[in-house]
């Protein structure tokens, strides 16, 4: 005998990256009414991609592999969206940019988002944004308990253009972002000070990212520049990872790089100018590819919070007395699979 559902709820979520729309969706799906709070003017958080006149970069998260069965079950219903990237084999480089050691392991395959990385998250969204479920370029500057019900939350929100909002109504309210930004946001509201002492032990690194388009390339008898391997890992002091972005499927065949800075370098630069930040990395760039040819384009970000030094160590938090929740991939690491896992179980545990 099946067990009776349990009563709809209108839950808010934090955060429109891979965690929190994996969340929103599985709510929503279990007959929840769901309303997502992104501060940013698009989805996907870190499965983020900057577009140019040249082509497109994947400067967030540049693929992601597939180990638990229920992130390949998903992506299975969306099967356009997802395609396998072989790279050549991810090479592993010195400091001085020759090959180290043998290519990682291929018995793993390597996927990317098609056609570009935000696409997988985008299109997750797509029953969400139908409903009309999505708030961007709202951010929540605080949490507090209902003005008309106190069994309920309200949300007090910014918009991009300086405007303010509370939102209420709500029965639940989930974090959805990185443990900084979810520590802030509950002390600012002086909510589970049991939790930030949890998540003040989290430690995330930063990262900067530097975008490089090279159209002279595209020539009769020349495909690309430089190294014949298309994505690396390096010990440079300065670099962790290089990708040519035009290797990937889907993508436009301009010459283009992404170039991902090394966390101890992201860190101690991380104030610096970015006119200063992009003159290094490139001197580190043409240092391990031999890639001298000026870039047509050159184009950086900053990721405060990219790489999970120590994370949380399990997969959510969730307090069913209060209603409050928080995901992210850094509850278990910092891979697009393990925000996936950290939003389907908070979800679970709720739904």
């Amino acid at each position: 005998m099946r067990a009776a559902p349990r009563t709809p709820q209108h839950i808010a979520i934090i955060g429109a990256g891979m965690a929190g729309i994996v969340c929103a969706r599985t709510l929503q799906r279990a007959g929840h009414q769901v309303t997502v709070f992104e501060k940013s003017r698009g989805l996907g958080g870190r499965m983020a991609t900057r577009d140019s006149a040249f082509g497109s970069f994947d400067h967030g998260a540049q693929y992601f592999t597939v180990r638990d069965a229920r992130f390949l079950q998903v992506l299975q219903t969306t099967p356009q969206l997802c395609k396998r990237w072989s790279a050549n084999s991810i090479q592993v480089l010195d400091e001085h940019g020759l090959v180290a050691a043998a290519g990682l392991p291929t018995h793993e395959a390597h996927w990317v988002a098609a056609p570009t990385m935000k696409s997988l998250v985008a299109g997750w969204a797509q029953p969400l944004l139908a409903a009309d479920q999505v708030q961007l370029r709202n951010r929540v500057t605080l949490i507090e308990r209902d003005a008309l019900n106190v069994h309920q939350w309200q949300l007090h929100t910014e918009a991009g253009d300086g405007g303010q909002q509370v939102f209420s109504g709500f029965d639940r309210v989930l974090l959805a972002i990185p443990s900084a930004q979810a520590q802030t946001l509950l002390q600012n509201s002086k909510l589970t000070a049991n939790w930030c002492q949890r998540l003040d032990a989290v430690q995330v690194a930063p990262c900067w990212t530097l975008m490089l388009a090279f159209p002279q390339a595209v020539q009769p008898g020349l495909t690309t520049l430089g190294p014949q391997w298309n994505a690396a890992r390096s010990t440079h002091h300065r670099i962790a990872w290089l990708a040519r972005e035009s290797s990937k499927p889907g993508r436009s065949t301009v010459e283009r790089w992404t170039v991902q800075a090394s966390a101890a370098w992201s860190q101690e630069h991380l104030h610096d100018d970015e006119a200063r930040v992009q003159a290094k990395l490139i001197k580190a760039f043409t240092e391990v590819t031999g890639i001298r040819a000026e870039p047509a384009h050159v184009d950086s970000q900053r990721w405060l919070y990219a790489k999970t030094l120590v994370p949380l160590g399990q997969s959510h938090l969730w307090d069913a007395r209060t209603g409050l929740g928080v995901c992210g991939d850094w509850c278990l690491g910092h891979r697009v699979e393990d925000a996936f896992v950290s939003g389907l179980e908070l979800a679970l545990a709720i739904a």
